[in-house]
């Protein structure tokens, strides 16, 4: 693996999150400029540097998976997008930045959402046209893209939408917050690590480490969502804080409290990170992201 850190492949994403995404044309300049106006407005592009390095984690080249790493961060962009629009959570701010249909309305959001889901597909697809004669090559790629579809689409994602969605003003049990929150958020950073494994040519011992990586990861990342809903700051978080509470959705602390919610945000990461405990220094970046997380949800 690359002595690469965090940054180093976010930086590579920020160089190429724009690779698939047409340039701009009169007949749909519109469109082109809503998609781009969320896909540069930040974020931490942990879905792509996931993907990337898990690539790299196992032996794969980190340039090979770059049109898989663009295509989940549009599928996560997309589904943020549509997040935001009035029929879901209404928000008017996302990364500090106005929301993109309080920039160019409500119908072009939501096909710019649109397009950029589809502008995913066409990046992966694309990719796998080049190695048509190359039955080994071509087989990862369809690995790394069914890993994609399954979680973001209605086994994952779009499932977990749906599911937070009709819990709201309800009695929420444990089991079924575990399961938006496992849908929701946590499956489409398991896809991103199991794609970037499967274009890596991982072993099976390796691909389930890293598979309960992600699974714990991912489950961590929206429960330290939840708290910090609670107890950020809107300046330091780039959107309205305490809206979990005024639309009644189904958190962590709303739940189990914020002492429960740490504990178990706490567990999750420890888990985690004993996942990849054999692979000592190796598995650097991804024991000090799922760190960084518990420390932000404290």
């Amino acid at each position: 693996m690359r002595d690469y850190t965090f940054d180093d492949y976010r930086s590579i994403i920020e160089e190429h999150i724009m690779d698939f995404i047409p340039d701009v044309d009169h007949k749909s300049i519109t469109l082109y400029e809503s998609m781009k106006y969320s896909l540069s407005s930040g974020g931490k592009r942990i879905r792509p540097v996931l993907l990337m390095a898990a690539c790299d984690f196992c032996g794969g080249k980190v340039e090979e998976s770059l049109p898989y790493a663009c295509a989940i961060e549009y599928i996560h962009t997309y589904s943020l997008i549509h997040d935001d629009l009035p029929c879901m959570d209404n928000d008017d701010l996302r990364r500090g930045k106005p929301t993109n249909h309080k920039i160019y309305g409500e119908a072009m959001a939501t096909l710019a959402g649109d397009g950029l889901q589809s502008a995913a597909f066409e990046a992966m697809n694309r990719d796998m046209l080049l190695y048509l004669d190359d039955t080994k090559a071509l087989n990862r790629r369809i690995r790394a893209a069914y890993e994609i579809s399954r979680g973001s689409g209605c086994r994952g994602m779009v499932a977990g939408q749906v599911a937070d969605m009709e819990a709201e003003d309800k009695s929420c049990s444990g089991e079924m917050l575990d399961y938006i929150h496992i849908t929701k958020t946590a499956a489409l950073i398991v896809a991103a690590v199991k794609a970037g494994a499967q274009l890596g040519q991982a072993d099976e011992e390796t691909l389930t480490n890293l598979t309960v990586y992600a699974e714990n990861l991912g489950l961590a990342f929206q429960i330290c969502d939840d708290i910090l809903d609670v107890e950020g700051q809107e300046e330091t978080m780039g959107k309205k804080t305490g809206m979990d509470a005024v639309n009644n959705k189904a958190t962590y602390p709303a739940v189990y409290g914020l002492y429960k919610s740490k504990k178990r945000l706490e567990e999750l990461t420890d888990t985690a990170i004993g996942a990849l405990s054999q692979y000592y220094d190796n598995a650097e970046l991804f024991t000090k992201l799922a760190k960084q997380l518990e420390v932000r949800g404290k």
